[in-house]
């Protein structure tokens, strides 16, 4: 019995249609995004509540692995009973989740909020990857997994902003943030569920290679096989990989201004300048370079050279980490070329990832970016555990050399992914428009 709100396309959607469905994704992985963020309001929950960081840290650190768990589970979910079935009544779910976390009042109450949300949201942004997947040809899909990247980067620009600008507007109550989240959230999944579509299982089960080229590569009449995935060398390449590559990115993520404050002893301030010009050119490039790895078909070359540069520039960052009275200048500059080639890396990564799923089997994308959903809360569990006891029994510097490791055992597992290194000879009329083109 197919509910109401799940429309369910029988034929592939071309040109704005189609553009149409893939923004109401990405919007909905930034909303989902920004209902995880608590950052901006933590300083004033750990008063109110009376509690310590650790505490914090700890309340934190199982919601993530409930919402890890939630992810894995969620995209498993997404391949069985669809990507709009889930979407759109857990996104509602999660909108008031938000109101409910008005309601807390001790570090038991936000333990029980944080783990319901996080499970909830799990579920729900694990429909988000595939969604990009369906709708977004081979041709144009690392350009679109770069706007789907805008979503997670996107949340923390949009809550900090919106909490430097409301906060003291409402006396600086953190629940003023919540009511704010909850209503933003509750409108945009209403805009979401109202514009948003599914394709049918059989279109589903193709590999979509232009917006009109389409190759039948499963036998509906069996059942997609989660052993075959994982059955695949390329596919745990890519999980081990992946895991490495996201110690660094994590690193910054939840400590970057803590790093630079302990290590350098700038300004919070300062900080918050020099990573928000990792951030900026990150976002920047994430698409560029997207467009490019479509333009041309390469996905290993990017992923290779973004990272051979993101180790050049990151042992020079963990000399800098050295240094006495760097300047914020050289620090925006060391920062930005870092973001910018992380993000060379990662766009055409997602989507040799995706392509490589897809190969095994189309009906499986749910699953392996739920894999991917584990992974990235996986790693974020770890750091939050371990970074700071190692960075207090050493350094920052010493960490950051860590994280470089990684980043250096990732570039093997790059040779062991599948696609082509060179660009292939092919006849101009073969190359569709780019995923932002409209016919």
């Amino acid at each position: 019995m197919r509910l109401s709100y799940v429309r369910e396309l029988g034929e592939y959607p071309t040109g704005a249609r189609r553009m149409k469905i893939l923004t109401m994704a990405v919007l909905a992985i930034l909303i989902g995004s920004y209902e995880a963020q608590i950052a901006p309001v933590v300083p004033l929950l750990l008063k109110d509540l009376h509690m310590s960081l650790a505490t914090y840290g700890a309340v934190s650190g199982v919601a993530v692995v409930a919402g890890a768990i939630a992810s894995a589970v969620g995209g498993r979910l997404t391949d069985r009973l669809g990507r709009v079935r889930l979407l759109v009544p857990l996104m509602l779910l999660t909108a008031v989740c938000c109101f409910a976390m008005t309601l807390v009042n001790s570090p038991r109450d936000l333990l029980i909020a944080r783990i319901v949300l996080s499970v909830i949201d799990g579920v729900a942004m694990a429909s988000t990857a595939p969604l990009v997947r369906d709708f977004s040809p081979r041709l144009g899909r690392a350009q679109a997994f770069g706007f789907w990247t805008w979503g997670p980067v996107g949340a923390n620009f949009l809550a900090a902003a919106l909490a430097g600008w409301t906060l003291p507007i409402f006396n600086d109550s953190w629940r003023s943030q919540f009511v704010i989240m909850g209503c933003i959230s509750l409108v945009i999944s209403l805009v979401i569920a109202f514009n948003i579509a599914d394709l049918s299982p059989e279109l589903r089960a193709r590999i979509q290679h232009t917006e009109s080229d389409a190759a039948h590569v499963v036998d509906l009449a069996q059942p997609a096989r989660v052993r075959a995935l994982f059955a695949q060398r390329n596919i745990w390449a890519h999980v081990i990989g992946i895991s490495l590559w996201l110690v660094l990115y994590i690193t910054l993520s939840l400590f970057g201004q803590t790093m630079l404050v302990g290590a350098l002893g700038i300004t919070t301030a300062q900080a918050s300048t020099v990573m928000t010009a990792f951030w900026i050119l990150d976002l920047a490039v994430l698409v560029v370079i997207g467009r490019i790895s479509d333009r041309t078909g390469l996905r290993k070359p990017f992923a290779l050279g973004g990272t051979v540069v993101g180790v050049v520039i990151t042992a020079y960052f963990v000399y800098l980490l050295g240094q006495k009275d760097v300047s914020l200048g050289l620090l925006m500059i060391v920062g930005a070329l870092l973001g910018g080639a992380l993000a060379v890396a990662y766009a055409p990564w997602m989507a040799n990832y995706s392509e490589d799923a897809e190969d095994v089997d189309p009906r499986l994308q749910g699953t392996a970016w739920g894999l991917f959903g584990f992974i990235t809360k996986a790693v974020a569990v770890v750091g939050l555990l371990i970074i700071p006891p190692v960075v207090e029994s050493t350094s920052w510097q010493t960490w950051l050399m860590i994280s470089l490791g990684c980043l250096v055992l990732y570039i093997p597992t790059i040779f062991l992914f599948n696609g082509p290194w060179r660009r292939a000879s092919v006849p101009a009329a073969v190359h569709a428009p780019a995923v932002l083109n409209v016919d």
